[in-house]
């Protein structure tokens, strides 16, 4: 679930106006839109490059802090983020684990979204130019013990369209995003949750406290 959480944290980042190169992209990106709406299909590739995990679902998004992803298949789950916590509700096992958002917003490359659109003070950015029809950027963690060891972005048009997270055991999670939506009306009531009666609720109660 940490994966799932921080390529979530990540994707607060919004859309761009146009520009050239995957870096000047990447900067219009980070200062454009505050909210996110997309269908978005999720592969997860070991370090061999054989998939192990497919997942689809809808995502949405609003800055700062606030997201939501709806994983429909093949598990139901749901994350979402209120600004102070980080929920995660695994349907079919009854169970939801929450967090403090700050533990999360200090793991990279959650720190791109942490409430500064200085980029290049938590990551080395290197553009990779044109692939694919797609204008890559690679953003590289300045702290030796991130998560991940890299994140690429690759932009068709004014859009994020495919984002690569890649760990440090060598996998690869690759987010493809379609049908997206650029600041699309969302109010702070769609990214709260409530823990449905009868699930097992683990981690950092609401009122701060520990549960499980």
């Amino acid at each position: 679930m940490r994966r799932l959480c921080l390529i979530a944290l990540l994707l607060l980042c919004p859309p761009l106006h146009a520009a050239s190169g995957g870096v000047a992209r990447l900067h219009a990106f980070l200062a454009d839109v505050k909210t996110l709406k997309a269908d978005f299909s999720q592969q997860v590739l070991d370090a061999n490059g054989k998939q192990v995990k497919q997942s689809d679902g809808t995502l949405a998004l609003k800055r700062p802090d606030r997201f939501r992803w709806d994983y429909a298949k093949p598990n139901e789950v749901i994350i979402v983020a209120d600004g102070k916590k980080l929920w995660v509700y695994d349907v079919q096992l009854q169970q939801v684990t929450v967090k403090s958002m700050s533990a999360n917003l200090a793991s990279s490359p959650a720190v791109l979204l942490a409430g500064s659109n200085d980029v290049d003070k938590n990551f080395t950015v290197v553009d990779l130019g044109e692939k694919d029809g797609l204008a890559w950027v690679q953003l590289i963690p300045r702290v030796k013990d991130s998560d991940f060891d890299s994140v690429k972005l690759g932009f068709k048009g004014e859009d994020v369209s495919v984002m690569e997270l890649k760990d440090n055991l060598g996998g690869v999670t690759r987010i493809e995003l379609d049908h997206l939506q650029r600041n699309p009306p969302l109010s702070d009531d769609e990214f709260k949750f409530t823990p449905p009666a009868g699930a097992d609720v683990i981690g950092d109660t609401p009122d701060g406290g520990q549960h499980g």
